[in-house]
């Protein structure tokens, strides 16, 4: 690996990044994409196409503390009851504006905690989604669960429904940074969900653990990748916890002087890295793992992996559409969001409108940007006969702006004929490295750390 010291001379260790599961980034959309942008991008999908479609359910019995993403805590099922009611409502908007024939590749519920859903909740709700669109021949469904909240019961509806993947947050299994984050979540409580799943048939199991939280060492984050690795999940997400107190006031119950230091970050990491290798699963951008036969495993090496707000993934769909508040659909046009707060999701759904709040349509050299930073965070490479070929950009000109990259990071990175590699020691770098082609100003948006 590249040394410490160039990373650092490089800035690793002070950068602060996007993640890029989108471009431009969801902190550059604007109230300028509403309504009636998303219903003529609707009306402009093929009939008897697929797509994908994202549930978001925000609400959790309890907050956790290190979580940075749009939730809302509730011990009541009055506050879930009317949300389900607002989300079939949405769905049956979207039934009417979809073209005829839509089939989905792939089905999320997320969240939030989508399984505090009573059972009766959750077959309502897959019967309003399969009203608007069926999946697809090998289609996905999966759906986060919280081994807290889960009972034999609702795993019965989803696996009736059709759920074949489960995706399960660890974070970590040690009883002190457990109770530092806010999250109490013991091996055998886990362990138990991971049976019930298994044993409804649901073969493809997710997990996702973090690296960089307090009191995290070497050692702490050994044992709890070695307890993970018992479930043999297909595929782990392994993020670094990123710490944003000023955006997530619910993160200002974290010490932040018992956070390890981005140095200790990297080492963190990179532990964890070894134990997946050595387990034999494949490395997929910069920080999922998946077995061979997973999914990911075989898009990575067809040349069809692609990322999106839910990470990496080998869907094939040219549309994502996201319901529910806050959801952010995704389109050959651009990006359109919900209205990020419950009430104001729930006022636009009963006025009889999409809740669209902002978002963005590509423009200028949007796509080819992003598809040139969607390479690097996919396949660590750009391949100058696909960007040249697909977007008409002159080979010449293509040539310098990657030398003019390379430039800038030290030799570590190499561009030839063929387009621009980074080397595994150099990998590190993947996100400052595809920074230097966001042509958006970067330096209102408080990203997290590049390690």
């Amino acid at each position: 690996m590249a040394t410490k010291t160039q990373l650092a001379k490089l800035g690793l260790f002070d950068a602060k990044v996007p993640r890029y599961t989108s471009y431009p980034t969801a902190p550059h959309f604007s109230p300028a994409i509403g309504p009636t942008d998303f219903a003529n991008w609707i009306s402009a999908i093929s009939p008897g196409s697929r797509i994908s479609l994202y549930v978001h359910v925000p609400f959790c019995r309890r907050l956790c503390w290190f979580c940075a993403c749009r939730t809302q805590g509730t011990q009541s099922d009055e506050p879930v009851r009317a949300y389900l009611e607002t989300l079939k409502a949405e769905l049956a908007m979207l039934g009417a504006a979809l073209p005829r024939g839509v089939t989905l590749s792939r089905l999320h519920w997320g969240g939030g905690t989508p399984t505090l859903l009573k059972p009766e909740m959750m077959q309502e709700l897959a019967e309003s989604i399969f009203a608007v669109a069926p999946l697809s021949d090998e289609a996905e469904f999966s759906v986060e669960i919280d081994p807290n909240e889960i009972d034999a019961t609702r795993l019965d509806v989803l696996a009736a429904a059709g759920m074949n993947r489960a995706s399960i947050g660890v974070q970590d299994f040690d009883d002190e940074i457990q109770n530092i984050i806010g999250r109490i979540q013991g091996y055998e409580v886990t362990r138990k969900a991971v049976d019930m799943i298994r044993e409804r048939g649901v073969q493809s199991l997710n997990a996702d653990i973090l690296f960089g939280l307090p009191h995290q060492s070497k050692a702490r984050i050994t044992e709890t990748v070695q307890k993970l690795l018992s479930f043999n999940p297909g595929r782990v997400a392994l993020y670094g916890y990123a710490h944003v107190p000023w955006m997530a006031k619910r993160q200002q119950l974290i010490p932040s002087d018992a956070l390890p230091t981005p140095q200790e970050r990297l080492d963190l990491f990179e532990t964890a890295r070894r134990l997946f290798m050595w387990d034999g699963y494949d490395e997929i951008g910069i920080d999922h793992f998946a077995r061979p036969e997973d999914g990911l495993s075989r898009a990575l090496r067809a040349g069809k992996l692609r990322r999106n707000f839910q990470g990496y993934t080998d869907d094939p769909a040219d549309v994502l559409i996201g319901v529910g508040a806050s959801s952010i659909s995704r389109f050959p046009q651009g990006y359109a969001q919900n209205a990020p707060a419950t009430s104001a999701y729930t006022a636009a759904i009963r006025d009889g409108r999409f809740s669209v709040a902002r978002g963005h349509a590509f423009k200028g050299e949007d796509l080819l940007r992003s598809r040139m930073i969607e390479a690097l965070m996919c396949d660590f490479r750009i391949d100058a006969d696909e960007i040249t070929g697909s977007f008409g950009i002159p080979k010449a000109e293509l040539m310098a702006r990657l030398q003019a990259v390379a430039a800038e990071f030290d030799g570590l990175i190499k561009v030839t004929d063929a387009g621009l590699d980074i080397p595994v020691d150099a990998r590190p770098l993947t996100r400052m490295i595809a920074r230097a082609f966001d042509a958006y100003d970067l330096s209102k948006a408080g990203h997290s750390s590049a390690i």
